[in-house]
C-alpha cells in the first residue's frame, strides 16, 4: 500500500485503489499495532461515510471531534464527547480526509516523552524500550509506524519537533497565528502552535495548505493569505541562501552524536551552495526558565474550566503533572509573586523575540538540533521533572518567539532517529519547506523504516 499522500493522491487519479480498500488496510495497521504501540486512545468503531478518494488522518486528542470522545488523555476528560468540530477537523473533513481515531499524548499536552498520559506512555516503533517524544506521542508514532499518512498534533514548547525527531519523521511548528486554534485544547495559549507530522515534506506542505488561514471564531489566527505551499517546492536557489548556525544551539549540553549528524545535513546544504554562517541568540539560556513561569501561568487559568459542572470528572481526577503545574502557575501569578516571576519571565520572552528577529536580518534561516539528548528509555525519566523540562531547550524559544521551525529526519543514533532543525522568520514556512525538501531528497531518510516486533 502507499507510504505518502502524495503517492495516494497519484493512486487515486490513476484509478489503482479504491478509498474503501484504503481506508480499511490503514485501519486494520492501527488496530494490530495498537496493542503494541498504544499510540491511539480511541479507534473508530464503524468504517462508514468513506468519502471517494479518502486520505487516512488520526487526530491527536486534545481536537474537538464531533460527538467522538475527546479526552485530552486525561482521566477528567474520558468521557467527553463535543458536540462540535475543531477548525482543522472540519477544514481537513471538507478535504476528504478521513478520521481513523485519536491519538494517546501526554495529557493536556503537558510532556515531552508521552509518558504523562492517563492511559499509558507510547512506545517508539524504532525501539519500544524507548519514548515516542512528547507531547505529540501518538501522532509522531501513527505516521512513523504506517498507520496513517497524517496526524494531527500541537507544539507550544516543542511538542510537535520533539517528536517528530524521534520517530524520523516530518514536523511542522507554523508561526503563531497560521492555523486556528478553534476547537483544540489550551494549554499555553500565547505560544500553542497547531501543526502536524507526515512522512514527507511535500506532503506535510499539502496539509498547511488546507489547515492553515484565517478563522474569525480564532482572534489570533493571522489574516495574511496561505500560498500554495506545495509549488515550486524543488525551486531553491540555494547558492544565495545564507543559513545561520546559533552557538546556543550546538554547545557542550548537545549530545556530540547528535551535533555530528546535524553537522552532516548542514554540509550537504554547504556542498550545494549555501552560505553558512556562525550567528547568536544570547538569551537561549533564559528560555526554559521563563517558559516555566508563563506556560504553567496560563495552564492553571485555562484548567480552572474543568470543575466538572458543565463536562469533566472532576479536578481529584488531574494527574500528577496538571497539578503540578497548576500549582507553578497559581503561584507565579498570586499577589506579591507576580512581578517577581510573571513580569520578569515576560520580559525574557521579549528579549528572545528580539534575538530573533536581529538574527533573521542577517540570514535566511537557521538549522539547529530538536533535542540536545537522545530518546530516553520509557519510566528512565519519567520521575524528574527538570530533566523533561530541559529536552525542549532548543524549541522551547521558537514557540515564545511565534517564528515557525519545521522538524526533518537528519539520520540515526544507534538505530534512534535524529532530527534536524529549520527555523525561520514569521510566515517564512514556504521556504522552510523548500530548504527541508532539498535535504530529504539528498538523505532520503524518510525511507528507513521501523521494524516493529511484539
Amino acid at each position: 500500500m502507499v507510504e505518502t499522500i502524495k503517492d495516494l493522491l497519484h493512486g487515486y487519479k490513476d484509478k489503482k485503489y479504491s478509498s474503501k480498500e484504503v481506508i480499511e488496510y490503514f485501519y486494520n495497521v492501527s488496530k494490530n499495532l495498537q496493542p503494541i504501540l498504544n499510540h491511539y486512545v480511541n479507534l473508530v468503531e464503524d468504517l462508514k461515510d468513506i468519502p471517494d478518494k479518502a486520505i487516512p488522518i488520526a487526530y491527536k486528542d486534545i481536537y474537538s471531534t464531533k460527538n467522538f470522545k475527546s479526552t485530552a488523555a486525561s482521566n477528567i476528560l474520558k468521557n467527553y464527547a463535543p458536540p462540535f468540530n475543531a477548525t482543522s477537523v472540519e477544514r481537513l473533513k471538507n478535504k476528504d480526509f478521513y478520521m481513523l481515531g485519536k491519538l494517546n499524548l501526554d495529557a493536556f499536552a503537558h510532556g515531552a516523552t508521552g509518558e504523562n498520559s492517563d492511559f499509558g506512555p507510547v512506545k517508539n516503533p524504532y525501539s519500544l524500550k524507548h519514548v515516542s517524544g512528547g507531547s505529540s506521542s501518538g501522532s509522531a508514532a501513527a505516521v512513523s509506524s504506517g498507520s496513517v499518512l497524517v496526524a494531527t498534533a500541537t507544539d507550544t514548547g516543542g511538542s510537535i519537533r520533539n517528536p517528530a525527531s524521534f520517530n524520523n519523521v516530518v514536523g511542522i511548528k507554523p508561526t503563531y497565528g497560521r492555523v486556528s486554534r478553534y476547537g483544540v485544547f489550551a494549554m499555553t495559549s500565547s505560544t500553542d502552535s497547531v501543526g502536524h507530522i507526515t512522512k514527507t515534506v511535500w506532503d506535510n506542505a499539502y496539509v498547511l495548505g488546507i489547515t492553515a488561514g484565517i478563522d474569525y471564531r480564532d482572534a489570533t489566527s493571522s489574516p495574511i493569505p496561505v500560498p500554495d505551499y506545495t509549488k515550486d517546492l524543488e525551486i531553491l536557489d540555494i547558492k544565495s541562501l545564507k543559513v545561520g548556525l546559533p552557538k546556543e544551539y550546538f554547545d557542550e549540553n548537545v549530545d556530540n552524536s547528535i551535533k555530528e549528524k546535524v553537522m552532516e545535513q548542514v554540509n550537504i546544504l554547504k556542498k550545494l551552495g549555501a552560505k553558512v554562517v556562525d550567528v547568536s541568540l544570547p538569551n537561549t539560556e533564559y528560555g526554559v526558565a521563563s517558559y516555566y513561569v508563563i506556560t504553567p501561568s496560563e495552564v492553571s487559568s485555562n484548567l480552572s474550566r474543568l470543575y466538572g459542572i458543565r463536562y469533566g470528572e472532576g479536578r481529584d481526577t488531574f494527574g500528577d503533572e496538571a497539578v503540578r503545574r497548576i500549582m507553578i502557575g497559581t503561584f507565579s501569578l498570586s499577589s506579591g509573586y507576580y512581578d517577581a516571576y510573571y513580569s520578569k519571565a515576560m520580559k525574557v520572552r521579549n528579549a528572545l523575540t528580539n534575538d530573533f528577529d536581529s538574527v533573521f536580518k542577517q540570514v535566511d534561516v537557521l538549522v539547529a538540533p530538536v533535542t540536545s539528548t537522545m530518546p530516553p528509555k520509557i519510566g528512565e525519566q519519567v520521575d524528574d521533572p527538570l530533566k523533561n523540562y530541559l529536552m525542549d531547550a532548543l524549541t522551547i524559544p521558537i514557540n515564545m518567539a511565534g517564528v515557525p521551525a519545521l522538524s526533518v529526519p537528519a539520520g540515526f543514533v544507534n538505530n534512534l532517529p535524529v532530527g534536524l532543525q529549520i527555523i525561520g522568520p514569521k510566515f517564512s514556512e514556504q521556504l522552510l519547506y523548500k530548504v527541508g525538501n532539498r535535504v530529504e531528497k539528498e538523505t532520503e531518510f524518510y525511507k528507513v523504516k521501523p521494524k516493529i516486533e511484539g
